[in-house]
């Protein structure tokens, strides 16, 4: 990532005094260990009754901010009447959570809180945007957590808070800290906008293609011929359970595939814990080009994959079953396991009286529409090119996301 041009650090030796790694080159001198507590005033929120809740305004109401309002998604909202001053929040103020997820911080939203946040007010001496940066730095995170206890629900009080210590420099130095980490918090959203309005536009396009809305001409300009039903039982061969075995410490070049190692996002092979099969690596186990595995069981059952060549030499667990498709494009019928209507036939499939599941006789019944090859390789290619800007996208945000975490360690005492 290109740092932003008004970035002038300094890299200083580390030493037990107060002085950051990174520094700007304009400041210099220690800084301060202060207790919060002689810089901040905390407020607890409003416990309402489910019942003295609307859920649409009206004249005179508050928003009233609770937990859904973390919650990315979350459509709940409600509004209260009379608020005590004391719950009220502008959007400059911080609140924190102090019980459940205890430690987000939040900023930006107006109305009353809940009981379960703090509203945090400062003394003159501490920027709000500092303030903000060091709450939610890992090192103020971690503590934080450890002083709301281990219980199944955590709960930090007044006196837990005001027991964190906050190092300080003077109020122009916190304030570039802030204004350099804001511009970097700026360009992460923009790149999560930028992936967020990708992925929708993927996903209107594959209604459209898939509903056949879309379509594309062959290389003289002239319509393809109509898709036709096939099951997917019909298209594939090898179709078979994986092997039982546990896994084990990975030993560099066998790699173990489980429900838990398809990424949640991006249903491609999770990198980040690779493991191997601690047992016998049969033939018939071993994955190859032209495979889709599914998931048979529990929460995660119709999660799909396809396996890649750069995925390498990879077995696969009993959980998941095989289908080599021999009668398509695979990554053309794995991209309709990417679609609402998957979805749904999922959800009716896995109804158990017990856990939910779908076994390999019930998977072949699962109906795709095919096009001809030509046609399913024109959608193949145009979607897996919006995969890779979405990819390019991300791999941009782990970076920056990176980046700030370097500055966070280096900038903060």
């Amino acid at each position: 990532m290109n740092e932003p041009k008004s970035l002038n650090i300094t890299i200083t030796k580390q030493s037990v005094s107060l002085i950051p790694e990174l520094r700007f080159k304009e400041f210099d001198g220690e800084w301060k260990k202060k207790k919060l507590s002689d810089l901040t005033k905390i407020n607890q929120g409003l416990q309402i009754a489910i019942s003295e809740r609307f859920t649409e305004p009206f004249a005179g109401s508050q928003f009233y901010i609770t937990n859904e309002v973390l919650r990315a998604g979350s459509a709940k909202k409600y509004f209260i009447k009379n608020a005590p001053k004391s719950v009220l929040c502008v959007e400059d103020d911080i609140l924190m959570t102090r019980t459940g997820n205890t430690g987000q911080v939040v900023t930006g939203v107006k109305g009353a809180f809940h009981n379960n946040f703090f509203k945090i007010k400062l003394d003159s001496l501490l920027d709000k945007w500092f303030m903000y940066y060091f709450l939610t730095d890992y090192k103020t995170q971690h503590s934080i957590l450890k002083l709301a206890g281990t219980s199944t629900i955590p709960d930090l009080n007044h006196g837990d808070f005001y027991r964190l210590k906050i190092n300080l420099p003077q109020l122009p130095e916190q304030q570039k800290i802030a204004t350099f980490l804001t511009a970097i918090d700026r360009k992460l959203q923009q790149l999560n906008t930028k992936k967020t309005l990708l992925e929708h536009y993927k996903k209107g396009v594959m209604q459209q293609l898939f509903s056949q809305k879309l379509r594309f001409k062959d290389d003289d300009g002239k319509d393809y011929g109509d898709w036709e039903e096939q099951k997917l039982g019909d298209i594939s061969s090898n179709i078979s359970y994986g092997m039982n075995a546990a896994a084990t410490t990975y030993d560099g070049q066998n790699k173990y595939l489980r429900i838990t190692d398809i990424d949640e996002f991006s249903n491609g092979l999770n990198v980040d814990k690779l493991t191997s099969p601690n047992g016998l690596l049969e033939v018939k186990f071993r994955v190859k080009e032209g495979d889709i595995l599914f998931a048979r069981t529990g929460a995660s059952v119709g999660k799909s994959y396809l396996y890649r060549l750069p995925d390498g030499i990879l077995y696969f667990a009993g959980f998941l079953i095989r289908f080599h498709i021999k009668e398509a494009l695979p990554a053309f019928v794995y991209l309709q396991t990417q679609t609402s209507k998957y979805n749904k036939w999922v959800k009716i499939m896995s109804m158990r009286s017990g856990q939910p599941g779908i076994n390999a006789e019930e998977y072949k019944t699962f109906k795709i529409l095919l096009p001809c090859k030509e046609e399913q390789q024109k959608i193949a290619n145009y979607l897996s090119a919006i995969d890779s800007k979405i990819e390019t996208i991300t791999q941009q945000i782990d970076k920056t996301q990176a980046f700030k975490k370097g500055l966070l360690q280096g900038m903060f005492v």
